[in-house]
């Protein structure tokens, strides 16, 4: 099944179906809806990418829309609810090259799953200050939500069976995006 479509549709994905998503074709669909974001909110906004799939759209977005300034890289893992069992293993410190106080931020992700990891990285942005709004935008939003947390910005929404795992990876040479999925243990 190939999911280019836009923020407002929805697939279905089996589990015995082969699942194939045009990550370069959803990346698309995400610039044009974060470019319409934007020009909605009329407002000057910061991307912030959650690292690390996140941080990697954000610094190709930042760029394909001209914008001014840095991007923003925010990690989770300092606020994870998990993080006993994680640790820092998978940490990076987060990279916030601005005033937070009063900015207009959009967060960017690859995955929007439970959206615990989004509870964690708010915790850690306002760790940095009090930003006047955050909006969320995502190259999937695959639902399964166990918190109240919406994307503004979805280039797609699936359902994906829990027990398989989504990740944008990105390919060494030329840096385009694709998915990576995997059967979680």
């Amino acid at each position: 099944m190939t999911a280019s479509s836009a923020s407002s549709s929805s697939s279905s994905v089996s589990t015995q179906s082969s699942i194939q998503l045009d990550a370069e074709a959803l990346y698309q669909t995400l610039l044009r809806g974060v470019r319409t974001h934007l020009a909605i909110t009329g407002q000057p906004t910061l991307l912030v990418g959650v690292v690390s799939g996140g941080a990697w759209l954000a610094e190709r977005l930042h760029a394909d829309l001209g914008l001014s300034g840095v991007v923003g890289r925010i990690s989770s893992s300092m606020h994870r609810d998990d993080f006993g069992s994680r640790g820092l293993a998978h940490s990076t410190q987060s990279q916030l090259p601005f005033e937070v106080n009063g900015a207009h931020v959009l967060l960017i992700d690859d995955v929007l799953y439970t959206g615990r990891t989004i509870r964690a990285v708010l915790n850690e942005l306002f760790d940095y200050g009090r930003p006047a709004s955050v909006a969320l935008a995502v190259l999937v939003d695959r639902g399964g939500r166990e918190l109240p947390v919406e994307a503004a910005v979805a280039a797609a929404r699936i359902s994906l069976p829990t027990h398989h795992k989504l990740a944008l990876a990105r390919h060494p040479g030329d840096g385009h995006f694709h998915f990576d999925v995997e059967l979680s243990a």
